[in-house]
């Protein structure tokens, strides 16, 4: 579990109702111990300057290169982008999918929003919520949307990363995280 800022400790606590033990991650050390990530919601460009200013960007950057299963959400699918639209121009990315994503695409906190969604694999809806949501603006060939709203895609796959515009761990529904372990077993 990313922990430098962010909704951390509820993704942690999906895991342990799932009967996973997680590791807060803060320096490159942690980072070697982990099997998988989850980089959670909060603020994006946050998020990046302290990826780097903890000397983490680095040594997360060729874990994810090198198949390191990870999970983000909000501002964990702006930093998994290929390119972040309206972002900082110092603002970093993984390009773990290749999407560009603009982030507050869904408006301001005010704007936040709740609705369920279908989701491939799934066989009830899930209720999602948007919280300034980022925006998946365009998508290459490689990437699998998992789950649209509206037309728009909200829930990405490619390979052993996934990537929802919504938080999933601010329900008591732990399906996509069941999901997401379901992506490690078969990494």
């Amino acid at each position: 579990m990313l922990a430098l800022q962010g909704a951390f400790a509820l993704h942690l606590d999906a895991l342990g109702r799932l009967g996973v033990e997680g590791l807060e991650v803060r320096t490159a050390t942690d980072l070697a111990q982990v099997d998988a990530l989850i980089m959670p919601g909060g603020e994006s460009t946050t998020m990046s300057m302290l990826l780097e200013s903890q000397q983490l960007f680095a040594p997360l950057n060729t874990a994810i290169q090198g198949g390191l299963p990870v999970f983000g959400t909000c501002a964990g699918m702006i930093l998994l982008s290929a390119e972040i639209l309206d972002g900082r121009s110092d603002q970093r990315c993984f390009g773990a999918l290749d999407m560009k994503v603009r982030r507050n695409a869904y408006g301001t906190q005010i704007e936040s929003f709740e609705t369920d969604l279908d989701v491939a694999g799934l066989d009830e809806p899930f209720h999602a919520v948007f919280i300034r949501a980022p925006g998946v603006e365009a998508l290459g060939p490689g990437v699998e949307v998992v789950s649209s709203h509206q037309g728009e895609p909200v829930l990405c796959r490619s390979g052993a990363v996934l990537a929802s515009s919504f938080h999933p761990e601010v329900t008591n529904d732990d399906r996509l995280h069941r999901l997401f372990l379901e992506t490690i077993a078969g990494a």
